[in-house]
Parts: structure tokens; sequence; C-alpha cells
């Protein structure tokens, strides 16, 4: 498995046959700043998925030319790398077929993106405590386990909101996050978010992190484009 870092981008890799998913997927787990790695060549799915080093295996069972279970014995049989099982069959036994040849957490299609999310985060601070320690960039450092920001040892704590967006331009690391990019960040909380919601919290941080000490143009706007630290 690969070593984790907090303020790296982790890696995932995902087993799904189902093209127009597996694209949904890699969108939404690339928004969320994870890298993501795709197989196509489904008989091989074990072997490729360790060449990926990755930190996550999310798995399809019913794969073509091969079975999801078998890949994920395979997996196993040389790796702990935590994996995701995801499936369309509601079946009891697959369930406990998958848990029991080695994958860590299963999950039952349809799903929302919000409830994968969980799932991913989950199983990567289980197999990275680390994780918890917390993102920095310029100074700043967000816990999420504990929904706060620091910066040159002052602390504060931080809105559901104002974590989504922070977390995310921390990720981008001096690059600009779109404005739709930082409405899906909080669509993930299964509330209706408009333009002018996005606007009131990104305000909020702004005060929040002068607040702390940081310097009052550290959080940009780029007008037309979005927003970066």
């Amino acid at each position: 498995m690969a070593a984790a870092h907090y303020n790296e981008a982790m890696k995932i890799y995902l087993v799904e046959d189902d093209a127009a998913l597996r694209s949904e997927l890699s969108r939404i787990l690339g928004f969320q700043g994870y890298e993501v790695g795709v197989c196509t060549d489904f008989a091989r799915a074990s072997l490729l998925a360790l060449a990926f080093e990755p930190d996550l295996v999310i798995m399809d069972l019913r794969l073509p030319g091969t079975d999801g279970l078998v890949a994920c014995r395979e997996l196993r049989s040389k790796s702990q790398v935590p994996v995701l099982i995801l499936t369309s069959s509601d079946s009891e036994f697959d369930e406990i077929t998958g848990l029991r040849l080695g994958a860590d957490d299963y999950l039952t299609k349809p799903y929302s993106p919000a409830v994968l999310l969980a799932h991913v985060e989950r199983l990567l601070q289980r197999a990275n405590p680390q994780v918890n320690a917390g993102i920095s960039y310029n100074g700043i450092t967000v816990n999420a386990s504990r929904s706060e920001v620091s910066f040159q040892g002052a602390t504060a704590e931080l809105s559901r909101n104002e974590l989504r967006i922070l977390s995310a331009l921390i990720r981008a690391r001096g690059a600009i996050v779109s404005r739709q990019e930082l409405m899906y960040e909080l669509w993930q909380s299964d509330e209706f978010i408009d333009d002018n919601t996005l606007t009131v919290n990104v305000n909020r941080l702004r005060k929040l992190l002068q607040r702390l000490g940081v310097s009052d143009d550290a959080l940009k706007t780029h007008r037309g484009q979005g927003y970066s630290l």
C-alpha cells in the first residue's frame, strides 16, 4: 500500500465496468482531491491495482470475464490495502463472502455520492490514522475530524460548509477552485445550496481566517473563475 501523507493526494483505484458510472465516480473522487486510477482490463484487476499502489481500492463485484470476489481474494493475498466493494446485488451471501475474503466495507447500488464519500473517508482514516492530523497549506491547517482550523497557534471552529470550502482550497494548493467545484462540495451536505449561499460562506470563512491572523488577501476571489489560497 502506498504511504499516506496528509499533505499529499491519497490514491484510489477504481474497478468498475460501467463506463458512465466509472467516469462519474472518478469525477466525484477527483473533486475531493484524490488521485484516481481506473481499471479497464478486469481479468488483471488485482495486479493492476497493486501496480498503482493505492491507499484504497473500490471494486465492483459484477465484472466481465471475472468476479470481483476473486479479484478481492487475489488482492488480499498480496496486500492489506483497504477494499470497498460496490455491487448492485443485495444478496446477504455476497456481502458475507466479500467480507470473509478480505473486503473492508460493502456498499450496495444505488447510493448517494455523500454516502460513498463517507465510506471512503472512514476506510482511509481507519487505515491511516495520520489522516486525522489535518491538511496544511501556507501555515493554515484544517483538522477535519475536529472541524477546526489553526494558524500560528490560534484555533477556531469551522461550520460544516466552511470546513468543506477550506479543505477544497487547501487541497488545491494555490490553484483556483471554481465556484462550480465549491458548489459541489457544499452539495455533498444533501442540502440545496444556491450561488448566494456560497458567497456568504466564503465571506464568513475569510473573516474567520482574518481573526486568526491570516493575511486579509490570503483567500483570493478570482472574478468569473472562483477562489484560491
